[in-house]
This record gives C-alpha cells, structure tokens and sequence, in this order.
C-alpha cells in the first residue's frame, strides 16, 4: 500500500468535509493510506491574489510547516486553486526569506487529485463503479490555466461504468467565484455564474462535477438558490458514489 498526505484546504475545513472524507474512502479503496495534514490553516491564495504578500506569508506559514513534514509522499489537493497556489507561487511568496527551502521541497511534492487518480484508471475500473447520470464537468480557472490540467477529470469520470459525460459549451469560463472577487463584485459574479448556469439547464444534465470546492461551493448555491433540480458534486464524491 502506498502512502500520502492530504491537505483537505480551507474549504474542505469549513464547507466540504465531505469532499475530504470521500477522497479519502476513494483512495483507501485503491490502496493508498492517506493521513491528513495537521495543523493546516490557509494557503494564502487570497491576500496574494489581492497583492498582500506579507498577510499571505503569514497566514500560508504555519501550513508551509505542516506539510513540510520530512517526508517524501505525495501531498494530495482535492482544489486544483489551493494546488495550484502551493505549487506555482509559494516560491515567489516565500523567495527570499528563511523558509524559501521549505516552500520548494513542498512545491515539489504537490499533486492536484484528480491529477494523481487519473492515474489510476486501471485500478479504478477493476473496482467496476457505476453511475446511471449524465454528467457535465467544470474546469476551474486555475486548474486549467495554470496547472494545465483538464484531460485527466474527464479520463476519471470515463471509468466509472453507466456514467454520460456531456461537454458543456461554456465548461472553460468562470463560474464567477473567485474567491474574493465574489464578495467585491457581487453582481458579476452572479451574472457570470448565471450565465454559465444556463449553459447546464440547455444540457439537461443530473450531475455538475468540479474538482475545486471554490467553484462547486458559487455553482452549488445559485442552483440551490434558482430551485434547480441539478446535484453537484467534486469529483472524489462522484467516485465514492459509484463505488460498490
């Protein structure tokens, strides 16, 4: 059995705990034994988005130490937003400064999940899931534009037996999120959600999957709050779904 640390985020702290669970039960069945990573706050993806580099370290440094943690195995992010902060731009948040090292080896480390499930295809069929669901997938802004990962979702969901993958028109844009954009700009980023919302109800979609809690937490409220019958769900949950 293989090994790995799971850095569950922010979100999955306070919002989807059940996104962090599930990921784990997925993991477990393919053989890899994950521990959480203790005593994680932020990232720091907001104050350093918004151009506060010394807030961001602040706040980033006690997670920076706790994944830092002298091991090898990989650390698994279930947000492709938070992977793509720890991976791409701790080193410029923390260059110059005593734990610039540190920031590197983690660096390193970081695998985005569905990233690292993907590459367990085979593995994921032999334990024969199945979902009777059309399904459309979201990619997430930094997920796709900066980690460059948009293929190995859709191979994920291309294994579970039963399971419609349809390609949404607009599954490239911005739902509108954005961390603390949508709390600056409520009205565009409502629009934005909006329109990409539309695009779902022409698709006549079960299921939206997103592999970033940010995104499924902005898609998932508004339609909640539209009275839309579609379910959404992260990707690991998907899995845990599917699974026998």
């Amino acid at each position: 059995m293989s090994t790995a640390l799971l850095f569950p985020t922010c979100i999955g702290d306070v919002t989807a705990q059940q996104t962090t669970a599930d990921a784990e039960h997925v993991l477990a069945r393919l053989g890899v034994s994950t521990r959480q990573a203790s005593g994680t706050t932020c990232c720091g993806q907001p104050a350093f988005n918004a151009g506060h580099d010394g807030p961001a370290r602040t706040v980033a440094r006690a997670t920076l130490r706790a994944l830092d943690d002298g091991g090898d195995d990989p650390i698994l992010v279930p947000s492709g937003s938070c992977a793509s902060m720890v991976r791409l731009h701790w080193r410029e948040l923390f260059h110059g400064t005593d734990d610039a090292a540190a920031a590197t080896r983690v660096a390193r480390r970081v695998r985005e999940l569905s990233a690292f499930l993907a590459e367990q295809t085979d593995a994921i069929v032999a334990l024969k899931p199945r979902l009777s669901a059309r399904v459309g997938y979201h990619d997430s802004c930094h997920m796709l534009r900066e980690l460059r990962i948009k293929q190995a979702p859709r191979d994920v969901l291309g294994a579970i037996a039963g399971l419609e993958l349809v390609e949404l028109p607009g599954a490239e844009r911005c739902c509108g999120f954005g961390g603390t954009f949508s709390g600056r700009y409520p009205e565009v980023s409502v629009a934005m959600a909006d329109a990409k919302l539309q695009d779902v109800t022409e698709a006549g979609i079960d299921l939206l999957v997103s592999a970033d809690p940010g995104c499924l937490l902005q898609l998932g409220g508004r339609l909640s709050r539209l009275g839309s019958p579609v379910r959404t769900l992260h990707l690991a949950s998907v899995l845990r779904e599917a699974l026998p």
